[in-house]
């Protein structure tokens, strides 16, 4: 028996197909299974969600250039793997994320997730977390909400930010639920719909989508092939008027590029004399890799125009859900003042945990840089082995690695690789307005035994989009450690 029809917006022909971009394989062989693997992508990006109505066949045989046959076979395909639900007189909906009734993450140990640049839990969390279980009795006989977070973590946070050579008060954090939540409040505090927000391209899809959603414009500045752009910031900022600039000046994500110190007082001076206040987002400031010297934080040279966000979510693990934002005391004053409105407050118990992992930071930091560093050097080597085509820069830090492909091929390299069990991002997925098809990021978060596994697979991938001879439903379901 089918599912009720979910409540959900309609998407038109013309724009699935511009969400589709370059699905295609290529060459004569246009198949249902190609079609039937792009949606599915969409769906597991987020871009077409549950509930989302689509076009009837006959639209989508209009959009997309190819056969009615084709689209009714894509469309079989997803039914019998319950990611699309359909009923006569109703038409067809996105039943379900994918995976849940089969699709492309339900059920399959060979699956290998290179989405998300995100490790796993080090040993030291566990402890941290039996510290933390052994402090809440004495935060049980309080209410528990606590807008600004737990004084302890707060003084810890700021700590860690004067060893870094930027001296900060307990006051001047807000501990948030992770580094997309701090983000948000920041958006809801300085912009309103319609206003721009300066963003590099490439940047974090996630934080290009917390734009939208406070309904405003990211206006992109093209980043260097070694770096940021000052003149073009500058420039930018005359002609568009952003309210906001957002940057990652630490391990850029995606690029794994670090802003010089030179630049960072030159980008400072430029916003100074814009009056726009700058967001940096130090998400993975503390992943060097390189043993170089770091460079001062970029609120060191922006005074207090610079709201820096920080997260655990990659030094320490995603699951702890705690980030930060560090401003001046009346940026923090109006931020408390308007986060009533969103949430009360960040859970006491994860605070506790990260509390007790900063009460002695640097053990804990060195064992995920030195298995970052081993899992960068086993993703480049394979990556130069089986991509020998592609070409990068070995990032200095930061969790992934950003290749230039040999064509615009990314989206046809994403939707194909879900056929040999990976999961990838494609590189337009990191710009604001498309474009970026000839990128594609490459995590090495999974260990060194899984990343060979993948990144093998990737090139049968590559080799497959470039038309030179390997099925794309060539048996390679090795089980995955």
């Amino acid at each position: 028996m089918g599912l009720m029809l979910p409540p959900g917006g309609r998407i038109s022909g013309a724009r699935l197909a511009r969400l589709l971009g370059s699905w295609r394989r290529g060459g004569a062989r246009q198949g249902s299974a190609d079609l039937a693997a792009a949606l599915k992508l969409l769906v597991a990006d987020g871009r077409l969600p549950v509930g989302t109505r689509l076009p009837s066949e006959r639209e989508l045989t209009d959009a997309l250039p190819v056969s009615r046959t084709t689209i009714t076979s894509a469309l079989d395909q997803l039914r019998t793997e319950g990611v699309v639900e359909s009923r006569r007189g109703a038409g067809s909906w996105i039943n379900g994320p994918v995976g849940a009734g089969g699709g492309i993450t339900g059920g399959d140990d060979t699956l290998i997730d290179l989405s998300r640049a995100a490790p796993p839990a080090l040993p030291s969390v566990r402890l941290a977390m039996d510290v933390a279980l052994g402090q809440m009795p004495e935060h049980l006989a309080s209410h528990g909400y606590d807008e600004r977070g737990l004084l302890v973590l707060r003084q810890r946070i700021a700590d860690r930010y004067a060893a870094r050579g930027l001296p900060t008060s307990a006051d001047q954090i807000v501990v948030t639920s992770g580094a997309q939540h701090a983000w948000a409040l920041v958006l809801r505090l300085f912009v309103g719909p319609g206003d721009r927000v300066l963003v590099e391209q490439p940047s974090y899809p996630n934080a290009l989508e917390a734009v939208r959603a406070s309904f405003g414009i990211p206006v992109p500045v093209p980043m260097l092939s070694d770096g940021w752009d000052v003149d073009g910031f500058e420039a930018a900022l005359r002609q568009a008027g952003p309210r906001l600039a957002y940057l990652i000046p630490d391990f850029q994500n995606p690029t794994g590029l670090r802003m010089s110190s030179e630049s960072r007082e030159a980008l400072a001076a430029v916003l100074r004399k814009a009056r726009t206040p700058l967001v940096v987002d130090e998400t993975l400031v503390e992943l060097a890799l390189d043993g170089a010297e770091a460079p001062l934080p970029m609120a060191a040279f922006g005074e207090d125009s610079v709201v820096t966000l920080g997260s655990a979510s990659k030094s320490h693990w995603g699951g702890l859900r705690i980030g930060w934002i560090r401003a001046s005391a009346d940026i923090v004053h109006r931020l408390l003042s308007t986060r009533a409105a969103i949430d009360l407050g960040t859970p006491v118990f994860e605070q506790l945990v990260l509390a007790a992992l900063l009460e002695n930071p640097e053990p804990v930091l060195r064992q995920r840089r030195a298995e970052a560093l081993e899992q960068r050097d086993v993703a480049v080597a394979a990556l130069r082995e089986h991509c020998p085509q592609w070409s990068f820069i070995v990032p200095a830090g930061g969790l992934g690695v950003w290749c230039t492909l040999d064509g615009p091929v990314s989206t046809r390299i994403a939707v194909v690789a879900q056929n040999h069990g990976l999961r990838l991002v494609p590189g337009p997925r990191f710009a604001v307005h498309g474009g970026c098809e000839q990128m594609l990021r490459v995590p090495y978060t999974q260990s060194s035994e899984v990343l060979r596994e993948a990144i093998a697979r990737l090139g049968v991938v590559a080799a497959t989009v470039a038309g030179t001879g390997f099925p794309a439903d060539a048996d390679l379901a090795v089980p995955v450690a």
